[in-house]
């Protein structure tokens, strides 16, 4: 029998070291948890930040448009808007155009919540780059951009 060490540090094996992805993931766990820890009070908002602010520019976007967007399927963005729309943040409508669409707006609450998110948002974002410079910042989000493009987002 093996007996187990609670302070006992944790490598990261050479196999993930070298894979993107993992670290990718790692990443967005970390700041997700420092994000929604800064955030309480504002219900599902944080959690949605980047999909309310697409919402908020693209005003009467297509729920399919949205989804697509954000690199979602649309039936997981449907219970997703579902909680939005209960807490006030997003509206759906009908198109006028075209009964079977249903088009996302902000609400006024919304806008208000995310005028208060984008001030966390900045203090989140500049912890989580304090160790970079704005070239290897630059250099970083162009990288990004370029995977995220390379996946079809």
């Amino acid at each position: 029998m093996t007996e187990t060490n609670d302070a006992q540090e944790v490598r990261t094996p050479d196999a993930l070291n070298g894979i993107v992805s993992y670290w990718i993931r790692l990443i967005q766990i970390s700041a997700y948890k420092q994000f929604e820890s800064g955030t309480r009070g504002f219900g599902s908002s944080p959690r949605y930040y980047g999909l309310l602010k697409i919402v908020e520019h693209n005003p009467g976007l297509p729920q399919s448009r949205l989804a697509e967007a954000i690199g979602l399927d649309r039936s997981s963005l449907v219970p997703i808007l579902d909680t939005l729309e209960k807490e006030g943040t997003i509206e759906r409508r009908r198109a006028e155009s075209d009964k079977r669409l249903r088009c996302t707006f902000i609400t006024k609450k919304g806008a208000k919540t995310l005028t208060e998110l984008d001030k966390l948002v900045a203090v989140h974002e500049a912890q989580m780059i304090a160790g970079l410079s704005e070239k290897e910042r630059e250099s970083l989000l162009r990288l990004l951009r370029k995977v995220a493009k390379g996946m079809g987002l």
